[in-house]
């Protein structure tokens, strides 16, 4: 498979408007409060009813410090203790789920973001596991998909060594850049030697895979300074980069008012980023994803990728497109049965409904045959970079070409400027349509029209 990008900045700008990251079809902008307790667990019992293995994430809330960049649900505090109610009350959401679930379905992914989950002690960490294992089928072999997100300021050899007993084998380091003048705009400061001796003991301790996150379009950042971040990067050679868009809406996101506007770079120092970057890791020898992923070849998602088994869910890209995804924790979002499901936002919230023996639903949507047919669509080209109609039809029983004459005639346009190509057969989007997948998976997004204006610019 041909996993190479082109980058073309005529095309760019010409195709750079707001659209969804496509981490689920319906995206989260169609769950409503419609669905709650009760149709959640209609949706377990149809999971139960189908089989197959779980996913689990755990929605960790909690910073000791707040960057101005971050658009994520967070807490800050300096105060340990204001964690432990909410795990107490965790421990609960994770017995009601897990009572609900089949107790033979084998938790092959697990998953711990946040806010900082390292902001936890190690007994704090243990009891959730513990719990965890006591109320669903965890594996003993190693060979689940075990992942944590990591802020090396938070974190060190004896806590990687921890993660590591308690069953985590995949490590997500933060970092976003190391320039001085960035990371005191954005109020993260964080040195090499922190970031490096997390990622080294990583790998002492048996992590199969390490990933750094990256953010380009911060106050301050240039071209020259953030190839000075991956030139430190690429020397320690990761397994997986995460290089994101920075998104600034600051009338959104509280925090991002603290972004002195005037500092931000522009839209053609971003691109010019983002070219640069695109470059450095092919030359380092790494392949594009896709939507910011960039992978050794050996990495699993690399692999999964040539053999047509890439997907992609609330966390990103995922190896486990069999399992039904179970959200855990204030605002996490799952995926089980026909349905996506998210938790409440507020703690006060959420533990009033726990004491009630309610799951903690805030909203969700039961998906029609449409939009799971739409899902198969999306989900396979923004992965694999093209789409097999033949598949689809044989799939959900449809002439790809009757149903989608609409959207077809939609990607003519790109067609003619070299995105993509559409034959009889199917799609196949050209290197230099992979940055710019979003804008294809949208020509199938029936959704879209009203809700254009809540998204990120694609690049």
């Amino acid at each position: 498979m041909d996993q190479s990008i082109k980058f073309d900045l005529d095309l760019i700008h010409r195709y750079d408007k707001s659209g969804p990251r496509y981490t689920s079809y319906p995206t989260a902008l169609e769950l409503h409060e419609g669905f709650g307790d009760l149709e959640y667990r209609r949706h377990i019992a149809k999971s139960n009813a189908a089989g197959g293995p779980l996913s689990l994430y755990f929605h960790i809330p909690f910073c000791d410090t707040v960057c101005f960049y971050c658009a994520c649900n967070k807490i800050v505090t300096k105060n340990r203790k204001h964690a432990e109610p909410y795990l107490d009350n965790l421990c609960k959401e994770i017995a009601m789920q897990g009572d609900l679930f089949d107790k033979t379905r084998v938790v092959n992914q697990l998953h711990w973001g946040g806010g900082t989950p390292t902001f936890l002690s190690y007994e704090q960490m243990k009891t959730l596991m513990d719990m965890t294992r006591e109320h669903f089928q965890l594996r003993d072999d190693d060979k689940g998909e075990y992942s944590i997100e990591v802020d090396p300021r938070e974190t060190n050899e004896h806590t990687i060594k921890q993660l590591r007993e308690l069953g985590f084998n995949r490590v997500s380091l933060g970092l976003q850049d190391f320039d001085p003048s960035v990371q005191k705009a954005v109020n993260r400061i964080q040195s090499e030697e922190q970031t490096f001796s997390v990622l080294e003991a990583a790998r002492a301790e048996g992590f199969r895979s390490t990933n750094i996150d990256l953010i380009y379009g911060l106050p301050l950042q240039t071209v020259a300074t953030f190839s000075k971040t991956l030139d430190k990067i690429l020397a320690v050679a990761p397994d997986r980069f995460s290089i994101f868009n920075y998104a600034h809406m600051p009338a959104r996101f509280k925090t991002q008012r603290q972004i002195n506007d005037a500092d931000m770079p522009t839209a053609d120092v971003k691109l010019a980023i983002l070219q640069m970057v695109g470059q450095r890791l092919t030359e380092a020898g790494y392949v594009y994803i896709g939507m910011d992923h960039f992978a050794k070849p050996d990495d699993e998602l690399a692999i999964a990728q040539r053999e047509g088994h890439l997907y992609r869910n609330f966390q990103g890209y995922s190896t486990h497109s069999d399992c039904d995804l179970v959200g855990l924790g204030v605002t996490s979002i799952g995926r089980v049965g026909d349905a996506y499901i998210q938790n409440v936002k507020e703690l006060e919230q959420y533990e009033q409904l726990i004491s009630q023996g309610q799951l903690p639903v805030f909203k969700g949507v039961e998906l029609d045959e449409d939009d799971k047919l739409r899902r198969a669509v999306i989900t396979h080209t923004i992965c694999h970079f093209e789409l097999n109609f033949a598949s689809i039809e044989k799939q959900f029983s449809i002439n790809f070409a009757d149903y989608f004459t609409r959207e077809l005639e939609a990607l003519a346009p790109m067609q003619a400027d070299g995105l993509l190509t559409v034959t009889a057969e199917g799609i196949k989007v050209q290197p230099a349509g992979r940055l710019l997948i979003r804008n294809i998976c949208m020509v199938f997004d029936k959704y879209l029209a009203q809700k254009q204006q809540q998204f990120s610019k694609v690049i």
